[in-house]
This record gives structure tokens, sequence and C-alpha cells, in this order.
């Protein structure tokens, strides 16, 4: 049984992948609170925005933290079509989650479906990414935990998806995120705690791609995207803003006309 160890680096992949939790988690409340308040296309791109943003956040969230993962006695490679796919799997079952919520008519049943459908996905990509994992042996799983860890992405989901329908405030939705972060990484290193690696001494190449040629590229891209477009829906203003635009403009123009003609006169 090969021995494992899971930080590496220390503390500095768990701070990263808990900071690109949160950074998706954040972005994702933001999208589907806009969501809600937008009709028609503008709530339909809000809600793709919020997948996207949540599903890349949360795998980008595992695989910075599995640059700390090593097993003694070997290399670890990755399957690049199954690392793809468990991309693909987070933002579309994330997107059947935050869909449920935002064209829900029953909100407490929308909560909860759209949380079970997220939180399943969550763990889907979270065992097809460990599925893409090659090493010089085979990994097997512990069912209890494996089950633990299903519930707390559950748990997280349902919790992000109520705060992003309950809380209206700036800072309670960060501290809302920062929570998040915490239950995806909780829930992702529940899940490595249930793994055991059986080692199978073997000169043949293992295949794949290190995490150098493959992985760090896109986690690097997808965190990119993250940042930017968190930046973007920070200083876009909101429905209620622009009404507000709105009506200021028009009360501008009438005092502009009233001054013209009171000129006029």
């Amino acid at each position: 049984m090969g021995n494992l160890n899971h930080f590496s680096f220390g503390w500095l992949t768990p701070t990263l992948s808990y900071l690109m939790a949160c950074v998706g988690a954040a972005l994702g409340l933001r999208c589907t609170l806009r969501a809600l308040a937008a009709t028609g296309t503008s709530r339909r791109n809000w809600l793709f925005t919020a997948a996207a943003a949540i599903g890349s956040g949360i795998w980008t969230m595992h695989f910075v933290a599995m640059f700390g993962f090593t097993v003694d006695g070997t290399e670890l490679r990755y399957d690049v079509p199954l690392t793809i796919l468990s991309l693909v799997v987070a933002v579309l079952v994330v997107g059947l989650g935050v869909f449920a919520v935002g064209y829900g008519r029953h909100r407490g049943r929308s909560l909860l479906l759209g949380g079970l459908t997220t939180g399943v996905g969550v763990a889907a990509m979270h065992y097809i990414g460990m599925a893409a994992v090659r090493i010089h042996g085979g990994i097997d799983y512990d069912p209890g935990t494996v089950g633990l860890s299903v519930l707390i992405a559950v748990g997280a989901a349902t919790a992000a998806l109520w705060a992003a329908i309950t809380i209206r405030t700036m800072l309670a939705a960060g501290g809302a995120a920062l929570v998040m972060g915490i239950a995806v990484s909780c829930m992702h290193y529940t899940g490595m705690a249930a793994v055991h690696v059986h080692m199978v001494p073997d000169r043949a190449d293992l295949g794949g791609a290190t995490p150098m040629q493959f992985i760090f590229p896109l986690a690097v891209g997808l965190g990119s995207f993250l940042f930017l477009t968190s930046a973007f829906v920070a200083l876009s203003p909101t429905a209620q803003e622009r009404a507000a635009y709105r009506e200021a403009g028009e009360i501008a123009v009438e005092d502009l006309t009233a001054t013209s003609l009171d000129r006029a006169a």
C-alpha cells in the first residue's frame, strides 16, 4: 500500500484551492441573484454564467488541491479526456441545479431539487477527476467516507443556492461565499480521505499528461476567467441600479426642459 501525502506543498495548495472555490461561489451567487431579478434572455444568460462560475470554480479548486497529492513510489499522470469530462460534468450538472432554482415556481421544492442536483454534480466531478488519475497501482475508496463526501457536497450546494435567493447585501454574500469555499474544500478532502492506494510495480509508461503539462495551464485559464468575470459582474449595474439611473436621467431631462421653458418665457 502506497503512502499518500495530500499536502506536498504545505498549506499553499489548500489555500489557493480554497480561494478558487470562494471566487467561483461568490461569482455564482452574484449571477444567480442577478438572474432572479431579470427576465427572458437576460435571466437565462445570468444562469449560464452562474453555472460556468460555480462549476469551473469547484473544478479548479479540486485540481489545484491535487497538486499537493503525491504517492510514494510512483508519479501521477492524468487521463486528458476524463479530466475534461469532469469539467463538463461539473458545469452541466451545476447548470441543471441553478436553472431549477431560477425557473422553479415553488421555491422550497426548487431549492431542494437544485441542491441535490448540484451536489451530486460536484461529487461526480470529484470522482471522475479521481478516475482520471494514473499511477503504478490501483485506487480504492472507503464507501462510508465516499457517502459522507456526497452528503457534504449536497449540503454545501443547497446552502449556496439558498444564499443566492435569500441574501441581498454584498457583505452577506461575501460571507456566504467564504462558508461555501470551506464546505467545498471539506468535501474534497473528505473524498480524498476515502482513498486507498495499492501499489503494483510496473516499468510501463503510465500514459496521460503530467499536472504541469495539462492541469496547470487549464487551471490558470479558468482561474483567470473567474477573476475577470467577477470584476465584470461586480462593476456592471444591477436591474435596480439601471432603473435608478433611468429615473435619474428622466428627472434630469424634465428639469432641463422646465428650465428651457422658463427662460423662453
